[in-house]
C-alpha cells in the first residue's frame, strides 16, 4: 500500500492581517512531510469551507489573533456539518483565552494551542489527527 503525505489546509479567518504565525506553521508542516495548502489573509468562513471541499485535508488548521474566535470558528465547524465534512479534524491556534479555549474544544474545535506552542508538537498533533481521519474513513 503506498504511503501518501497528510493533507493540511491552513486558514486564517476574518480579518485578521498578521499571518506571520500561520506561515511559520505552514513552513514546519511542509518541513515535516506535510502537504500543505495556505488560503492567505482574509478568509470567511465560507472561502474556508470551499478549500475544504476542494483539497479534502486531513486537517483544518486555523490560525486567529482578531479577538473574532467565538463568532468565526463556530461558523466554520457549522458549515463543515452542514455539508458532512465533520470527519475533518479542526485545530485552532492564535491570542485565545483558555476559557474560550475551552468553550470552542467544547463545540467540536480538537486543540486551541496558543502562543509558544512548539512546531514539533503541532506537527505531532496533525500528524496523530490525520491518521486517526483516515483511520475512520477506511473503516466507512
Amino acid at each position: 500500500m503506498t504511503e501518501y503525505a497528510y493533507r493540511v489546509v491552513v486558514a486564517k479567518p476574518g480579518l485578521d492581517g498578521h499571518d506571520r504565525g500561520a506561515r511559520v506553521i505552514a513552513r514546519a508542516l511542509r518541513d515535516s512531510g506535510f502537504e500543505v495548502i495556505y488560503t492567505g489573509l482574509h478568509q470567511t468562513p465560507e472561502m474556508i469551507l470551499a478549500a475544504c471541499q476542494q483539497e479534502d485535508p486531513d486537517v483544518l488548521c486555523l490560525s486567529i489573533l482578531s479577538g473574532a474566535h467565538m463568532t468565526l470558528l463556530p461558523r466554520i465547524l457549522e458549515l463543515l456539518r452542514a455539508k458532512g465534512l465533520e470527519s475533518t479534524p479542526v485545530i485552532a491556534g492564535g491570542i485565545i483565552p483558555a476559557e474560550d479555549a475551552a468553550e470552542l474544544e467544547a463545540l467540536g474545535i480538537r486543540r486551541v494551542m496558543g502562543p509558544g506552542t512548539s512546531t514539533a508538537e503541532i506537527a505531532e498533533l496533525v500528524r496523530s489527527l490525520g491518521a486517526e481521519r483516515r483511520m475512520a474513513l477506511a473503516g466507512s
